[in-house]
């Protein structure tokens, strides 16, 4: 069984037992969440898709840990003369999550 969720802006594609890192979430390590904006559950040959989401499924997950992602260099550059802005980096912070159940 699997299932399409959609956390962050994002869709992840899901299944029970996973480890998966979405975008920051409230919540300290070993807390659960549950994410109701459920897009597709597939079990085997029967998909159900929502118009958007599937009402009445959901996902449970439990906080792993709360982290950061890679450093992402930025670098604003101009042609013209002397318009070097220079260097900046950005870490965005992420949430990891372990799936334990989709409830359809």
């Amino acid at each position: 069984m699997y299932a399409v969720i959609e956390t962050g802006g994002k869709q992840h594609r899901v299944r029970p037992g996973e480890v998966v890192k979405v975008e920051s979430l409230p919540g300290d390590a070993g807390s659960s969440v549950t994410f109701d904006r459920v897009l597709l559950v597939g079990d085997g040959d029967s998909v159900r898709v929502g118009t958007p989401a599937l009402s009445g499924a959901r996902v449970r997950a439990t906080v792993v840990a709360q982290g950061r992602g890679p450093k992402i260099v930025i670098y604003t550059y101009k042609k013209t003369k002397n318009a070097n802005r220079g260097r900046a980096g950005h870490r965005q912070s992420l949430t990891t999550v372990k799936i334990e159940a989709i409830e359809a």
